[in-house]
């Protein structure tokens, strides 16, 4: 029998518990009317899942399998499917890694209805299982040039890193203002930071980061084409940053943010009058004071979490007209077993230290190159 990987409950207060990882056995699903059975081949974790293991996520399921992200091969398809490009026999496919948020851009049409993937009481799908039912509108193609792992890294970071950069922060390919625009990315090694900066070069922006790294910042230079970088634990790192910017141009457009803490006031200095902060996650702390300088420069501050269907679309695609790559850290191979979840653990473990630069990714191929890096698929 297939397995599913979930999380087994014990008694402990949030942020100090650390709920152990444990293999449940399930029946191999039969797609019914409008889904499509996938066998999957690879699952990236995000900051959510070990949110989960720590009781620091809102209803989480101790049935239910982890992760969002995930990649794999159509095996079955149900009667009544529609769809010619997903719904055959051998289509490689990634799914959306939420449900019930279709095209409002504005937010979830139900935001009661609204759930994520993986380790979740909303809805019983999550990638890390061997085999899933997927409704055939909740899949794309996975875009041709990436690996299983590649394709499994995009889902969640891109879609958050589309739409904060996208829907919320306007920025588009044409028309380039005078100069051309100027993006900061917070926090470079994640992986909805390094999305971010990704879909903004590509979009023709000049990107800058901040990092506590200097190695993760010459790795943003050299490998992601970023202009420059800081260090944000330096307190004087705003104006280091209106330093390097050219003189053509010599404020920032947008800020996509994932840190919170001071960034208002910090971005009073960087963005051009009515300039944007858009923020999806606030990891210094769960508050920001919203500063009256702000006000008078026009800034706007926007909230952005993952986004809608239409937008997940519009991003994949994106991805394949553009060729992008999503940065694959780490690439555990073996799939779900008992001997192989210590190294499973140690995905979990990456994250909590934070020492990866991109995704980390559980593949459920028996091996791999040991530099974690994979040719594009041969499913």
């Amino acid at each position: 029998m297939p397995f599913s990987l979930i999380v087994e409950k014990t008694s402990g207060k949030p942020g100090q518990v650390y709920y152990p990882l444990k293999l449940k056995e399930v029946f191999k699903p039969t797609a019914g009317p409008g889904e499509l059975l996938v066998r999957i081949h690879a699952a990236a974790l995000n900051h959510r899942d070990v949110f989960i293991r720590q009781n620091l996520y809102p209803g989480i399921s101790f049935e239910n399998p982890l992760f969002s992200d995930g990649c794999g091969v159509v095996e079955a398809v149900g009667a009544g499917c529609k769809r010619s490009d997903v719904a055959h026999v051998g289509a490689v496919v990634v799914m959306a890694p939420s449900r019930n948020w279709i095209k409002d851009l504005d937010g979830p049409e139900d935001p009661n209805s609204f759930s994520i993937l993986g380790g979740s009481l909303g809805v019983d799908a999550g990638t890390g299982t061997e085999y899933l039912c997927v409704p055939e509108d909740e899949l794309e193609l996975a875009p041709q040039h990436l690996s299983p792992a590649e394709a499994a890294a995009m889902p969640l970071v891109g879609l958050t890193a589309w739409r904060a950069l996208v829907t919320k922060s306007n920025v588009t390919k044409t028309p380039q203002p005078a100069g051309g625009r100027n993006v900061l990315v917070t926090g470079i090694g994640g992986g909805a930071a390094i999305a971010a900066t990704q879909l903004a070069i590509a979009h023709g922006c000049r990107v800058f980061v901040t990092t506590s790294d200097p190695a993760k910042l010459g790795r943003a230079q050299k490998e992601l084409g970023v202009a420059g970088g800081v260090s944000y634990k330096d307190d004087d790192w705003d104006k280091q940053l209106l330093k390097i910017l050219p003189q053509a141009r010599p404020h920032f457009d947008a800020i996509i943010d994932g840190a919170g803490g001071d960034v208002v006031k910090r971005a009073v200095r960087l963005l051009r009058p009515g300039g944007v902060i858009s923020s999806y996650g606030m990891t210094v702390s769960p508050k920001m004071d919203w500063l009256m300088s702000a006000v008078l420069r026009n800034i706007e501050l926007k909230g952005s979490t993952m986004g809608s269907r239409d937008e997940f679309r519009a991003m994949v695609a994106f991805v394949r007209e553009h060729k992008i790559r999503p940065v694959v850290s780490r690439v555990v191979y073996g799939g779900l077993s008992e001997a192989n979840l210590p190294a499973i653990d140690s995905l979990f473990d990456d994250i909590k230290a934070g020492r990866q630069f991109g995704k980390v990714v559980l593949s459920f191929d028996k091996d791999g190159n040991p530099s974690g890096r994979e040719s594009p698929p041969k499913l």
